[in-house]
């Protein structure tokens, strides 16, 4: 395994950020961390990445324990923050060699590593890194972090905040780096880039609720999914969370996801309850749950207990 972790705890001022957290990747593996703002996903990164002191718990990198050897581990990561970290007021180039001298080694040493990536932006290598778009920024972050070769790259949230278009060159990039042996761990708050990792954690106030391939976590919701709509969203979700035989309702887009308590849901029986309640222009099928809907669900069950 690249990565064990085992029963990890984090609390700030008595919050709890981390709860018994215990997972591993495999070596060679894309690892994703999937879950929205505020789950932990920043936390548990910086305990992995030696930044932050775990409550209680251990975490092994490649064998070695990052608490009493950190200074090894951090040869071994490369670690790319949710925030752009480098600095604004040296050019593109400067970061770079700055980065590769602070871990011993040399832009052409390792740029067979970095040219897919560092090729994007080399034409702009003098200009300041505060000035570059957020998509130059997301790609001279990557190539920092992986100039000095690591053997894990942990990425937090790196495609938030960017274009679509840079979102899906970013991903084409991880898997090109798969490709060449380098174990990635990456945290994002968008569940449709679930479906690019070999396998994801579901994680919710700290608590990691399901650990699987993205296909088999769809694969193990029981319940009956249908998609609803009619001509008062805002009315259409109240009166679906105050039926006493919903299980839940939550908004996706312009209609809600709705599951029953009996678990096969009967279309008509909602139609029939909505027009009693006025709505008008009703709409229901039954459709295929997505990761987002597994998230959903497994994050009411928690609630529920």
């Amino acid at each position: 395994m690249a990565l064990n972790i085992n029963n990890i705890n984090k609390s700030f001022e008595g919050l709890q950020a981390l709860n018994d957290i215990t997972f591993s990747v495999r070596e060679g593996e894309l690892f994703g961390l999937i879950g929205p703002d505020g789950s932990g996903k920043t936390t548990l990164f910086r305990v992995i990445t030696t930044l932050l002191l775990p409550d209680r718990g251990e975490v092994n990198l490649f064998g070695l324990d990052v608490l009493k050897n950190y200074k090894k581990v951090r040869q071994l990561v490369g670690y790319m923050a949710g925030r752009f970290s480098l600095y604004h007021d040296l050019t593109v180039e400067e970061n770079l060699k700055f980065y590769a001298t602070v871990f011993g080694t040399t832009v052409e040493e390792n740029y067979d590593l970095i040219k897919d990536v560092y090729c994007q932006i080399e034409p702009f290598k003098t200009r300041k890194a505060g000035k570059l778009s957020g998509g130059m920024k997301q790609k001279l972050a990557l190539s920092c972090a992986l100039i000095h070769k690591p053997r894990l790259l942990v990425l937090d949230e790196p495609t938030t905040g960017v274009d679509a278009v840079s979102r899906k060159e970013f991903w084409d990039m991880l898997k090109r780096l798969q490709k060449k042996g380098i174990t990635i761990l990456v945290s994002t708050p968008y569940m449709d880039e679930a479906s690019l990792c070999d396998r994801v954690g579901l994680i919710q106030k700290g608590n990691l609720l399901s650990v699987n391939k993205p296909e088999n976590i769809i694969a193990e919701y029981q319940r009956e999914l249908l998609s609803v709509s009619s001509d008062n969203l805002y009315k259409l979700v109240n009166d679906l969370r105050n039926d006493e035989d919903t299980h839940s309702a939550f908004l996706f887009g312009h209609s809600v996801h709705l599951t029953r308590k009996d678990r096969q849901a009967s279309a008509k029986q909602v139609i029939k309850y909505l027009k009693d309640k006025g709505h008008e222009r009703i709409y229901v099928k039954v459709i295929k749950p997505e990761i987002e809907d597994c998230f959903m669900d497994l994050m009411h069950e928690e609630d529920e207990i």
